[in-house]
């Protein structure tokens, strides 16, 4: 396995890119610790698939460095770099059994038949294939056809780096749970380096250890799944983690305070000195509703199960709130209440407040 040093990339599409709005890729520096869990979460078009294609080696940067274990790596061709990659679509042999399936990596690098039955059969019992073994993959399952793609890049001891491209884009959703839970346990067992890339925030928080959050060729924040959600660093990180996201309050900057309106709204901490559109972040988990605080009218009511999703509007602007208790009527006057220890500034997106001491 191996720590990955992203070091000053950019990258771009055209031959002689004008300026920052040409870049795909817009100076990424960033490292993978050895035998980690990480995922690259953003919205399509964000760059992550083009940051892990120049990472396997399929593109070279316009700029930039790859270091792996601190050997550069940058210019190495795919074959060199000791990679596996796992597809959106599952990338097997039809034609060959579940064992020849698994085995191919390795005898394709000469592996001793001892040696490849050891491995093969240590993978299959963790993917919990090992009934399946003698079946033809063309007769599988499009999840356990899935799992023969993991499994093809976890035989392998010597990787530098498994890589996942959206691996569960095929599986029908009440499958994903399941393939998601194996491949953590996975990683657990292997503790080799793993890099999921995805849209989708539920793949990201539960597989990896630490989560990079792409927009537009850039990261926004890098973190744990718990510390992208308690304290975003940018707008887009509020609105993209959460379900609801964030709230985003228009608000002015005076006195040394946040003013929603008429109304002053107690932060986390003390506002940084700059200029920028303000904004207030709370997220709906943050808001309760009762008898004192921003006066408010229920505009709409979600009963999503376990917990409501409340609406309601100060003035004309909306502010979600979700609720444990029994949510009031639609139409319903109520006021809004936000944990200050929760409740940031916000400028052009970027969080403006210190936490208090």
């Amino acid at each position: 396995m191996a720590k990955i040093t992203l070091s000053d990339l950019k990258h771009s599409y055209y031959p002689n890119p004008k300026g920052p709005a040409d870049y795909a890729l817009k100076e990424i520096d960033l490292e993978w610790s050895d035998g980690g869990a990480y995922a690259l979460l953003g919205p399509s078009g964000c760059g992550k698939s083009t940051l892990l294609n120049i990472i396997s080696g399929l593109l070279t940067p316009s700029n930039g460095k790859i270091l792996f274990d601190d050997k550069d790596v940058t210019r190495l061709p795919p074959n060199q770099r000791n990679i596996a990659q796992v597809f959106q679509f599952p990338v097997i042999y039809d034609t060959m059994t579940v064992y020849d399936n698994l085995a191919f990596p390795l005898r394709n690098r000469g592996v001793d038949e001892a040696t490849v039955n050891t491995r093969v059969m240590a993978i299959a019992e963790m993917l919990e294939v090992t009934d399946m073994m003698g079946k033809k993959a063309a007769g599988l399952s499009p999840d356990n056809k899935q799992k023969i793609s993991m499994g093809r890049g976890l035989v392998r001891d010597d990787v530098n780096v498994v890589m996942f491209d959206e691996p569960l884009t095929v599986i029908d959703p009440h499958l994903k749970w399941k393939l998601r839970s194996k491949l953590k346990e996975l990683h657990q067992k292997v503790r080799a380096t793993m890099i999921y890339v995805t849209h989708d925030q539920t793949e990201a928080l539960t597989f990896a250890d630490q989560v990079v959050v792409m927009q537009e060729g850039e990261i926004v924040q890098i973190g744990t799944p718990v510390e992208l959600f308690e304290r975003p660093a940018h707008t887009f990180v509020g609105h993209f983690i959460g379900s609801p996201g964030m709230n985003v309050l228009p608000c002015e900057v005076r006195d040394g305070g946040a003013f929603f309106g008429d109304n002053l709204i107690t932060l986390e901490g003390a506002i940084e000195q700059g200029a920028g559109t303000a904004e207030i972040g709370v997220r709906p988990e943050f808001v309760t509703l009762g008898d004192t605080g921003l006066p408010a009218v229920v505009h709409k009511v979600s009963d999503v199960g376990r917990h409501a999703v409340v609406e309601a509007k100060v003035g004309d602007i909306s502010v979600k709130a979700v609720l444990e208790s029994e949510a009031p009527a639609q139409g319903a006057s109520t006021h809004l209440s936000f944990d200050a220890t929760k409740t940031r500034l916000y400028r052009d997106g970027w969080i403006a407040t210190r936490t208090a001491p």
